[in-house]
């Protein structure tokens, strides 16, 4: 914005605050073309190098207002102003700048070779510059010849360089800094969760269900739940409840490297429920989630199969799995535990012996000091009761009736919508 005004009238620094209140008509009159000599005229009315700092921000204020330029540029103008009689414009380098060597004739050259050659490493360009000019003679090279590597680049960020060439590249991948790339650690302690994602399959490109998977380390107490997709909305709350639902308290968090684990959401709950770490499988490792793997075919398909179930059944099943499928797996279904053998040359193996067969809650039980483990609402004797309340063969029933009932719900529904 330009501004011509004649300061005639402003006399004092009450004029110029009045002038800033808006209380004081002026006539504009001055010319924008001398708005430096505008400026180095009202430093040295007002003694600008003698006044209080209060009254050099008014000064500042009214050459701000008036003058369209930054308080920045106007603290430098008003420094030359004191210094001198007349402000000059100076735009030329100043004595301690770099003379700049590379000429536009030499980007555009640079651009051309890259052009050629494909854009190679700045080592590679520069060795071509070097025998286009000291083997084939090339005159035009004779500057870019001895350019280094690292101006090489800053050519190639030039705007003359970048019109006359422009290079797409593949998106690539980013860190993200979220969890810990190691299989979790437990030592022989419960809650250290091994989590993964089941899709329950497509139907003409529509999705369906998908199941949480959470198996504990150690006891591999198992809970599993379904929510409608995986997105933030509705993965959250069902995760929350999932978390809830295990009797111990939850120490580790380990997952895949899928986004719908790893993001700002899932940290912010697991920090929520004090979880202290999470941790993510490392890239060709396949064990560190082979447990959730395991699990995922040997209870989540053995129990829903690969049918597709559509994404408004998953309330009822997830229904089904906190009332029927976790209490059975967790109280009712044994699991073999493995131990290590350490043989004659030093190296370990896992055996699964039939003694070590037992439940998951058997599992936890069995551990030393196994009460401390426990959530502090929740009792050995309270779990002792849930989990003599039906015998094994009852719970197995109970869990079969159930789940025939939910696929002929699914299936009736399905069919009568199509």
């Amino acid at each position: 914005m330009v501004i011509n005004m004649n300061d005639e009238q402003l006399h004092t620094l009450a004029d110029l605050q009045a002038f800033l209140t808006g209380t004081v008509a002026m006539d504009f009159a001055v010319a924008a073309d001398q708005r430096y000599e505008f400026i180095a005229r009202t430093v040295r009315r007002f003694g600008y190098a003698r006044l209080k700092r209060a009254d050099k921000a008014v000064v500042l204020r009214f050459l701000e207002r008036v003058s369209g330029y930054s308080r920045q540029q106007l603290t430098r103008l008003v420094k030359r102003g004191c210094e001198r009689r007349q402000l000059i414009k100076r735009y030329q380098g100043s004595r301690t700048s770099f003379a700049r060597i590379y000429t536009g004739a030499d980007v555009l050259l640079l651009a051309h070779t890259d052009t050629l050659h494909g854009t190679l490493s700045g080592l590679a360009t520069k060795k071509l510059m070097e025998r286009a000019y000291g083997i084939f003679g090339d005159a035009r090279y004779q500057r870019l010849s001895t350019i280094s590597v690292a101006h090489l680049y800053n050519l190639r960020q030039r705007p003359s360089y970048q019109h006359q060439r422009q290079v797409w590249t593949k998106t690539r991948p980013t860190n993200v800094p979220i969890g810990e790339r190691r299989a979790p650690t437990p030592n022989n302690r419960p809650g250290y969760l091994r989590v993964d994602s089941v899709h329950q399959g497509d139907l003409d490109g529509i999705k369906g269900v998908y199941h949480i998977n959470a198996v504990d380390c150690v006891t591999q107490y198992e809970g599993v739940a379904t929510c409608e997709r995986i997105s933030e909305a509705f993965l959250i709350p069902v995760l929350e409840a999932l978390l809830l639902s295990f009797p111990f308290v939850i120490h580790g968090f380990h997952s895949d490297n899928g986004s719908e684990y790893i993001n700002q959401r899932v940290a912010k709950l697991l920090n929520k429920l004090l979880i202290e770490e999470q941790t993510k499988s490392r890239s060709r490792h396949s064990n560190d989630n082979a447990q959730a793997e395991s699990k995922n075919a040997a209870i989540v398909r053995k129990q829903l199969g690969y049918s597709h179930i559509p994404q408004y059944f998953a309330a009822l099943v997830n229904a089904f799995c906190r009332n029927y499928l976790n209490p059975y797996i967790n109280f009712h279904r044994p699991c073999l535990f493995a131990e290590t053998i350490t043989d004659a040359k030093g190296r370990q193996r896992k055996r699964y012996p039939y003694k070590l067969m037992m439940t998951p809650y058997e599992k936890l039980k069995s551990l030393p000091l196994a009460e401390q483990y426990l959530k502090p609402d929740i009792t050995f004797r309270q779990l002792d009761a849930k989990a003599g309340e039906i015998s094994d063969n009852e719970a197995a029933q109970r869990l079969n009736d159930a789940r025939a009932i939910l696929f002929k719900t699914i299936f009736n529904r399905s069919k009568s919508a199509a």
